[in-house]
């Protein structure tokens, strides 16, 4: 049984409907990728699967139908790392990571998560009184995806993680996604508008048009269809 199930998916801003019956699924331990142009609906589906935007269809979570409210999805195991960072710019590295951890009760736990984003990125340790706001554009993007990781999620839905970022910061972040994934059973959907990265890193994507479903496939498969490439990918 997939860990997230999204059937016939609709949602809506105001009067705009964005996504017109999105189905996909993620299983336990992949990264499954969601890519298509400006305005397909990538983004929406993750704000779908969030709860911060009004929708109708199923989404399943673990086998249970899942909660409307931002908090109740949090609270299910499911962590969202919006667009544009995500991180609280005005406050330290410190107070973001323990933001990340603010619903856990397990303080031995807590210590070793931190330990082991610290081991992905040393860094912050150095920095952790550092205000966020002043850390660079992949530092903030680092960040924000160990304070998700500090909830300790199932999921992380990851919203256009290589957006104005240099190429070696692309790779090293999808790499700790990989290992967080390897070492803590997690499994992740992300979107991104850069296929070819994307399709390096993912098992499986769902390519969208006009908030549908296109194309859906392996990685491997969409890679080496020539026709979807040049019709979805752009590469």
């Amino acid at each position: 049984m997939p860990l997230l199930e999204l059937e016939d998916v609709q949602a809506r801003y105001g009067a705009v409907q964005a996504l017109h019956g999105v189905t996909l699924d993620v299983d336990e331990r992949q990264v499954v990728s969601v890519l298509g142009a400006n305005g397909a609906g990538k983004t929406t589906t993750l704000r779908a699967i969030s709860g911060t935007v009004r929708r109708s269809g199923s989404i399943r979570f673990d086998g249970k139908s899942l909660p409307r409210s931002p908090e109740a999805v949090a609270r299910s195991g499911i962590a969202h790392v919006p667009e544009g960072r995500g991180t609280f710019a005005e406050l330290s590295v410190d107070e973001n990571l323990r933001l990340g951890a603010y619903s856990r009760r397990d303080r031995s736990g807590y210590e070793r998560d931190l330990a082991a984003v610290v081991k992905h990125f040393p860094w912050l340790d150095e920095r952790r009184d550092q205000q966020a706001g002043t850390l660079s554009g992949g530092e903030q993007q680092m960040l924000a995806l160990a304070r998700a990781f500090m909830s300790r999620p199932r999921l992380i839905l990851v919203d256009e993680p290589s957006l104005g970022l240099a190429p070696l910061i692309v790779r090293r972040l999808f790499d700790v996604l990989r290992a967080w994934i390897d070492e803590h059973g997690m499994s992740a959907l992300v979107v991104e508008q850069n296929a070819n990265v994307a399709l390096q890193h993912s098992e499986r994507a769902y390519v969208l048009e006009v908030g549908r479903v296109a194309v859906s496939g392996t990685a491997d498969e969409l890679r080496g269809n020539e026709a979807v490439r040049r019709s979805y990918l752009g590469y």
